[in-house]
């Protein structure tokens, strides 16, 4: 995606541009922090985990938190939710850090941490809320803005939905290893130039290899437009042979 980005950038004019080619999965495996925005974490589908003890925790804490002990985390890991994108934060930023790194070496592929902690939060103005913890994680997938359910979009796969049309906007190396036999394929860096080929009467739904390309493909799409949705989740094709992971 960093160098999609860059040639998007490139083409809308930008000349000084670099790429960090690894991107954020190396960044994490090589052990640095990454923050979720106070929007995500004010009003993401998310699950948030309050690190700290739970008097502290009663004593204020980020709305919506879940009040997990740093000591109890490990035995707690599997009651957290695979999919769910987890935040944490403590009063102590090495405890938070140390959060973080467990989630990450539990297989937690969406774990970041609430920037500043619980004093960066404060300091933003974020809600806080008093009284007894909740300790009992609820959390169940919600389909974002201009997202495509993954029974919609298996069905346009399928051909059993003559209304919709797979949109592949990964690269042509990625296409080249396999792809949805009726899919439509276009680069997500060539898009602005090869939207003619699309219909506008028809749902597009957007696909790569986990959904941030296919996010950016939608959003150009419905501004010049196109009815257009994008698909999160992990893509991993073989010829024809496709096998979509929520």
């Amino acid at each position: 995606m960093s160098t999609s980005s860059a040639g998007l950038a490139k083409k809308a004019g930008y000349t000084n541009i670099q790429v960090y080619l690894d991107g954020e999965p190396k960044w994490s495996k090589e052990g640095h922090p990454v923050y979720a925005s106070n929007k995500f974490v004010g009003t993401g589908n998310i699950v948030l985990i309050d690190l700290r003890s739970a008097d502290k925790s009663a004593a204020g804490r980020i709305a919506r938190s879940v009040t997990i002990p740093y000591g109890d985390l490990e035995d707690r890991m599997s009651s957290i939710p695979r999919k769910a994108p987890v935040v944490v934060y403590s009063d102590n930023a090495e405890e938070a850090m140390e959060g973080l790194t467990d989630l990450r070496d539990e297989g937690f592929k969406k774990a970041a941490l609430v920037n500043g902690n619980i004093q960066g939060w404060i300091k933003s103005g974020g809600a806080i809320e008093k009284g007894p913890v909740v300790t009992e994680i609820k959390w169940i997938r919600q389909l974002e803005k201009g997202e495509v359910s993954l029974a919609d979009f298996n069905k346009a796969a399928n051909g059993q939905d003559a209304g919709a049309i797979i949109l592949d906007v990964r690269t042509k190396d990625e296409v080249a290893a396999g792809r949805f036999m009726n899919s439509v394929t276009i680069p997500l860096d060539e898009l602005g130039a090869r939207m003619s080929e699309l219909p506008k009467d028809k749902n597009i739904y957007a696909h790569c290899t986990t959904g941030a390309r296919a996010d950016m493909a939608a959003k150009e799409l419905n501004k010049n437009g196109f009815k257009a949705s994008f698909l999160v989740a992990n893509v991993d094709c073989k010829g024809n042979d496709c096998k979509v992971e929520d």
